[in-house]
């Protein structure tokens, strides 16, 4: 029998602390008007918790959605690139935090292209029999790393965490069809470079962290990765444009999401976007977006959904998804994040100050 791999259960967690256009602007050289004109961003989250803190809440949320217990889970995947620890890894504390002692877990970093390559992998490792219920997750905690000097990236990264359970079906339901890939050529023009063993422990500006980012190229490279690729899933699932009901594309810019679209002739009015309010959560935008795609009654029973993402590799993906019969969480849980008592620029304030004397 052929089995699937079903999403029963989603969730997502944004820390409290907003960063506006407005509050940004007050220490890093720009405007609401530059950042929304060209980035489509209004305002981000700001973590006053751990990456792992931010999974473990989304987890929970997922968990309760789909109605099962944490001791049911057989995996647990953590789509990050700004993980608290290298080892352990982050899901081995997701999996403490739940109390899922059965399930096996590890992170996967593909940058922002995390989730659909986490995805990938747990409906597949269903599909070959040996797991039943798997859960996703991608988090990210990037404002850890920003050099609030440099006001091309500074303006464009937010925190958060999303989630989501899959669960064996013989129903033709959730991931049909994946493509995933990586131009490894454009690495570079995506890069936090001072960081793991390529970097010099002992020199002075070590632990300082900043992006190269080559925006031009990276827009390039995103529309023709993800259009590719979104073009390649909808052949192999025998669709055209008219049959996806919504799509669900990485939010790194307004810009690119609207390029996505024409290159695969959907209408804009069907992608789901939510950047103006989070930014870009890397390995988090696309969880975070579906979550709120169904509680918003974007997606229904039965709903066809395509989903696109590229990142740091420079990674790329999208998958067809096939949306099952149920759009209501089983349960609820009352699960929070600790209580943050700073504001975001009071929880940024070391960071800006040691990026903007040194």
């Amino acid at each position: 029998m052929l089995h699937y791999a079903e999403i029963t259960g989603w969730g997502k967690c944004l820390p409290p602390a907003i960063l506006t256009n407005d509050e940004l602007s007050t220490f890093v050289e720009t405007s609401d008007e530059w950042i929304k004109s060209r980035t489509g961003i209004e305002s981000r989250h700001i973590s006053h918790v751990n990456t792992s803190d931010l999974a473990h809440v989304a987890g929970a949320r997922a968990l309760a959605a789909a109605g099962i217990d944490a001791n049911e889970l057989d995996l647990i995947i953590v789509a990050t690139c700004s993980p608290d620890t290298l080892i352990p890894n982050i899901a081995s504390k997701v999996q403490q935090e739940l109390g899922a002692s059965n399930a096996a877990a590890f992170d996967m970093n593909a940058a922002c292209t995390g989730f659909l390559y986490g995805l990938e992998t747990a409906t597949r490792m269903i599909q070959a029999g040996a797991y039943r219920h798997a859960l996703v997750i991608g988090a990210e905690r990037l404002s850890w790393y920003l050099d609030w000097s440099k006001r091309d990236t500074a303006v464009l990264f937010g925190d958060g965490a999303g989630a989501v359970v899959l669960s064996k079906t013989d129903k033709p339901v959730g991931v049909l069809q994946a493509q995933l890939g990586c131009d490894s050529k454009g690495r570079d023009v995506l890069a936090i470079p001072k960081f793991g063993t390529a970097m010099d422990r002992y020199d002075p500006e070590s632990g300082h962290f900043a992006f190269d980012f080559v925006g031009r190229d990276i827009f390039r490279s995103a529309v023709r990765g993800m259009g590719s690729a979104a073009n390649t899933v909808l052949n192999r699932a025998e669709l055209d444009s008219n049959d996806i009901d919504i799509v669900i594309p990485h939010q790194a810019n307004k810009r690119i999401i609207e390029a996505l679209c024409d290159h695969a002739k959907i209408p804009l009015d069907k992608a789901f976007i939510n950047i103006h309010k989070y930014g870009n959560t890397s390995a988090a935008t696309v969880p975070i977006a579906l979550c709120e795609a169904v509680e918003q009654g974007r997606i229904q029973a039965g709903s066809k959904i395509l989903s696109a993402a590229f990142g740091a590799g420079l990674t790329w993906g999208a998958t067809f998804i096939q949306w099952g019969e149920r759009t209501t969480a089983i349960h609820q849980t009352d699960i929070e994040l600790p209580p943050c008592e700073h504001t975001a620029k009071e929880l940024l304030a070391n960071a800006v100050s040691h990026s903007t004397n040194r």
